[in-house]
């Protein structure tokens, strides 16, 4: 950049600077920004451009334009050219700009006589404010380094919006962090919880964007980078002669956080007058622009290897560490962008609940907070940026709403649900002990899944009859290294130990898909949901199958035991996978080990194809467990992790209940136990009808069953039977119309 530009570039945030510390209100603030601007870069126009809400920008501000146009003109995201710039996040620099394509000509503004177009995003680390335009008459493209400057500009007025500097009239001017928000996102553990928010990643407030000594803000810099290498450098000590993929990924961590051009980059801002937290964010917002973009995971990964190292090196210059210094509240919520199973694990019962940016309804953070029975509300997008620690925050779990600074009314309302929810739960505690048996006096087993210790007291409490599905990955995900076999005995024997006698089927290691082991080598797949998971990975990696079956059959030390193959599409995985447990069973018994006293081997049925396979598989199979949640999404093609997709397709659907009857009908053939396991047998009215089409073992999650038994109870399963058969004969797509209508009409 030339020196004059340098020199007029700092100038102008200089003046920035003194506008931030001035008394003016939002507007006032505002006009003064853009004549300062049109002014230092010797333009006719600068007009700034905010969001009203996600998908209306609003001309805010403007020096050129005609000042009636101000909080008059709205476009949608998209629309025009400063749509495009806010759409994506990109630069537009059109020198002739009603020629340009999608350019749309507001008459309100008065801005045909104007030729030459620059729009930058005014964003801040992935959240979109808005868009700052400058304008001339003569027909020219900006420079790169005007562009630049524009673009040094548009992240300290992202700043000082951070900071509440635009507070005033209209909607888009309506203070940041305060205002009530209704933010959706999916459900992935019910419950409702109200509390406080508990940054998991608290964002570092840069107050200072804007610094008058370039000298001092490089010094100041290049100790924290210092600081960070030396930090990095000791992670990389502390893991030599472990993992050889960690110390992979901490190599790569070392060489971003030693790029010279990521240092070139921030020293390039300094000079143009940004402080060094400043200059790091800027840095750190453009990666994030550019991760949003990049679809191939290993890019994705660097890229957030380098959001995590701004985020150290903005610690380590504002001494904004930890949760900004707070302590945890006493009805803390999580909210984080992601969040780990260790990390959470960590944080325990203490949590009400769980709000995620990211996260999917299947992963394995999903399955530690199902066990610690807090809600949790995934897909949940602008909640980082939205929410700060201590905003009153409430969480719906079975709608995926939450609500952040709620009114009053909203609050009232989440209270009286809650309400309702503990009166319910006082009811079913009075059944606990009582068998379920329906009207018409079949016998249904109501069986809970877990996958921790945690978990386990809730054999007691919930009145469970046994354990369904005991997953065992989760002692696998938590770890930074595979566990040793000797580890898992002591915590299958712990698990049997408080089951006290009651059955427990423990599911094999169920790991790929979403669900990846950090010390094995990850596979980039395409859809990992269709590739090389669950016992597609226990027979490629045997030696890890042979561990887990001796820990199985050394913790059982003489008792029962039983063992389920997951995701099983074909009748010879499964006898495969059986002639390993024989194998085992055998070296145990030359070894001189105790047996178990039983031993029942089954299979999960996740897809399509093994309600297919021969009888014969029927016939030799201990039992099988219908696995209800990967079976709806491959048999509907529709992706449960897609929200656009995800509710469109209903369990009581008739072709999905023939599909269930016809599992049914084939394992009685055989006389082989069948149960259903997933989140739709805990659904009161899917559990009564899948009980109604022939399956009398359903698997939940422990909360779930004083529902289920409570409707179970009041029902007769031949009535419900002939509805299913009556909506099935109409040709109706579905039955739950016919069954809502049953139930209403018997109270």
């Amino acid at each position: 950049m030339a020196d004059g530009m340098e020199t007029e570039s700092r100038k102008l945030l200089g003046r920035l600077r003194e506008e931030m510390a001035s008394e003016a209100a939002g507007q006032e603030r505002l006009d003064r920004i853009t004549h300062l601007i049109a002014d230092s870069m010797r333009c006719e126009v600068c007009s700034i451009y905010l969001f009203r809400d996600d998908e209306t920008l609003e001309l805010c501000a403007t020096e050129g334009l005609a000042p009636e146009a101000v909080h008059q003109t709205r476009m949608r995201l998209g629309e025009g050219l400063v749509g495009r710039v806010a759409k994506f996040g990109k630069v537009v620099n059109a020198a002739d700009a009603p020629s340009e394509k999608g350019f749309r000509y507001m008459p309100e503004t008065g801005e045909e006589r104007f030729s030459s177009f620059l729009g930058v995003p005014i964003q801040r680390l992935g959240q979109k404010l808005g868009v700052l335009v400058v304008q001339s008459r003569a027909q020219r493209e900006f420079s790169a380094d005007e562009v630049y400057a524009l673009e040094v500009v548009a992240m300290v007025l992202a700043e000082m919006a951070e900071l509440g500097a635009f507070v005033g009239e209209g909607a888009a001017l309506s203070p940041l962090h305060q205002q009530s928000i209704l933010l959706r996102g999916g459900p992935a553990q019910e419950g409702s919880a109200e509390g406080h928010v508990w940054l998991h990643e608290p964002r570092v407030v840069v107050t200072n964007p804007i610094a008058d000594d370039p000298h001092r803000e490089l010094e100041r810099l290049n100790e924290a980078v210092e600081e960070l290498r030396v930090g990095v450098d000791k992670m990389l000590e502390i893991s030599r002669g472990g993992d050889t993929e960690q110390l992979q990924v901490l190599e790569a961590y070392r060489m971003f956080a030693n790029s010279k051009g990521w240092m070139r980059r921030m020293e390039e801002d300094i000079a143009r007058g940004l402080s060094a937290e400043a200059a790091v964010e800027k840095e750190q917002s453009q990666a994030r622009a550019r991760m949003s973009q990049v679809t191939d995971p290993y890019l994705r990964e660097r890229l957030a290897d380098l959001d995590d190292l701004s985020n150290r090196l903005l610690r380590i210059l504002t001494g904004q560490g930890g949760s900004n210094g707070k302590e945890l509240p006493p009805d803390p919520i999580l909210v984080a962008r992601n969040i780990g199973p260790g990390d959470l694990l960590e944080y325990g019962r203490s949590l009400k609940g769980v709000v995620l940016e990211e996260g999917s309804v299947g992963s394995h953070a999903t399955i530690v907070a199902r066990a610690l029975a807090i809600p949790l509300v995934v897909h949940v997008g602008r909640i980082t940026t939205e929410a700060l620690n201590g905003d009153h925050i409430l969480v719906d779990g079975d709608e995926g709403v939450v609500h952040l600074r709620p009114e009053d009314t909203v609050v009232s309302a989440f209270r009286d649900k809650m309400a309702m929810q503990a009166e319910a739960q006082k009811r079913y505690a009075s059944i606990r002990e009582t068998p379920t048996v329906t009207k018409d006096g079949e016998r249904i087993n109501l069986v809970m899944n877990a996958g921790l210790m945690a978990d386990l007291p809730s054999l007691k409490t919930s009145g469970a009859e046994g354990v369904g599905l005991f997953r065992t990955e989760l002692q696998f995900l938590i770890r930074n290294q595979m566990p040793k076999r000797s580890e898992l005995v002591a915590q299958y024997k712990r698990v049997l130990d408080s089951a006290d006698g009651k059955r427990v089927v423990f599911r094999t290691l169920d790991i790929g898909s979403d669900k990846v082991l950090p010390y094995m080598k990850h596979v980039a797949e395409p859809n990992p949901a269709l590739g090389w998971r669950a016992i597609r990975v226990g027979l490629d990696k045997r030696g890890v199958m042979r561990m887990q079956l001796q820990a199985l059959l050394r913790a059982a030390d003489g008792r029962p035991l039983t063992v389920m193959f997951p995701f099983v599409a074909q009748a010879d995985e499964y006898r495969e996978a059986r002639w390993e447990v024989n194998k085992t069973l055998e070296r145990e018994k030359r070894l001189g080990h105790v047996l178990p006293e039983t031993l029942e081997v089954g299979a999960m049925l996740e897809t399509p194809s093994l309600a297919f396979a021969p009888q014969k598989f029927f016939d030799e199979v201990d039992f099988i467990s219908i696995g209800g949640n990967d079976l709806k999404q491959f048999f509907f093609a529709a992706d449960r992790e897609n929200e656009l997709v995800r509710r469109r397709y209903d369990t009581l659907n008739v072709s999905f209940l023939s599909l269930i009857e016809r599992i049914v009908e084939r394992c009685g053939i055989s006389d082989t136990p069948l149960s259903f396991c997933g989140e739709d047998a805990g659904r009161p009215i899917e559990a009564l009808c899948l009980a109604a089409m022939g399956i009398r073992t359903l698997s939940m999650r422990p909360a779930s069953i004083g529902p289920v038994k409570s409707l179970l109870l009041r029902s007769n399963l031949q009535d419900v039977r002939k509805i299913i058969a009556d909506a099935r004969h109409r040709g109706e797509q579905s039955v739950r119309p016919a069954i809502m209508e049953y139930l209403r009409d018997n109270g």
